[in-house]
């Protein structure tokens, strides 16, 4: 899937959720999730990214199971509707990650890189799942205690050739495999702007990047406000500079506003 892309595309986010940073409760009803599943759609979504444990920084652990009751029923439900549309399964799980790949999902994503569950690339390498690798740094509960690096880039870069190796040693697929850099997971402001000013670095290791700026944190404090949804403008800037940077894949929860920065970068670079 990730070796045939010919354009960017947006992964809009789907958080069966209490308790997630942006949009916690919103959809975690059946229909609830469904109707926001065809607001995507309408605005142009090509992944629908659902996930059932919150990443947000101090977060607590969704066990394996509830996971799957918030999940599965969301995933059957499109499936039976027949939506042209790819499903990502966001777990650090091998068990959430089966059961949703049974019930219909296309993709695993993955925000601990394989490093929390390694069974999970065996699962992908076994069914012929696309996986996405992400870098973070500690757990959601810990990742924002006390984030240092030397070298923000480099550093990341080096762990998610770690997961990379790892996945293709189990048997995971080159071209089944795409990076993320893990934008506000264990990482200063700071941190964050280095590695949105250096994307064409995770570009050039070959493998398609998935950017997932959507509403953090940091865009705020440069923008001096505090509601999340607040950064919809802001997200769709980073949008725009990832496609110009050759990022393929941008996990967002606007879809509408970002699929429009999107397409209109990607005029501006189809014409260079």
């Amino acid at each position: 899937m990730f070796s045939n892309i010919n354009k960017p595309l947006i992964m809009g986010i789907l958080n069966i959720t209490p308790d997630s940073f942006s949009d916690g409760g919103k959809y975690s009803g059946l229909d609830a999730a469904m109707r926001q599943v065809e607001l995507m759609l309408a605005e142009g979504v090509d992944i629908i990214d659902i996930g059932g444990e919150s990443t947000r920084p101090g977060a607590e652990r969704v066990a394996a199971a509830e996971q799957i009751s918030r999940v599965v029923p969301v995933i059957k439900a499109i499936r039976q509707q027949a939506y042209d549309v790819l499903i990502s399964i966001d777990t650090t799980l091998s068990e959430v990650a089966k059961a949703a790949l049974d019930a219909g999902a296309d993709m695993i994503n993955d925000v601990a890189g394989g490093r929390e569950d390694a069974a999970i690339l065996t699962l992908a390498a076994q069914t012929g799942a696309p996986i996405i690798l992400m870098h973070s740094k500690g757990d959601p509960k810990t990742m924002q205690d006390n984030p240092h690096y030397q070298n923000v880039v480099q550093e990341v870069l080096d762990v998610l050739n770690e997961s990379i190796d790892a996945a293709l040693k189990a048997g995971v697929k080159k071209q089944a495999i795409a990076i993320d850099p893990g934008i506000g997971f264990g990482k200063r402001k700071q941190d964050n702007l280095d590695l949105l000013a250096h994307l064409d670095r995770f570009v050039a290791t070959g493998f398609p990047v998935l950017l997932g700026a959507s509403r953090k944190r940091f865009m705020g404090t440069i923008c001096d406000v505090t509601e999340p949804s607040e950064l919809v403008t802001a997200t769709a800037v980073t949008t725009a500079l990832g496609v110009m940077a050759g990022v393929q894949m941008f996990r967002v929860h606007d879809v509408e506003e970002n699929r429009q920065a999107a397409d209109v970068a990607w005029a501006i670079k189809q014409s260079r």
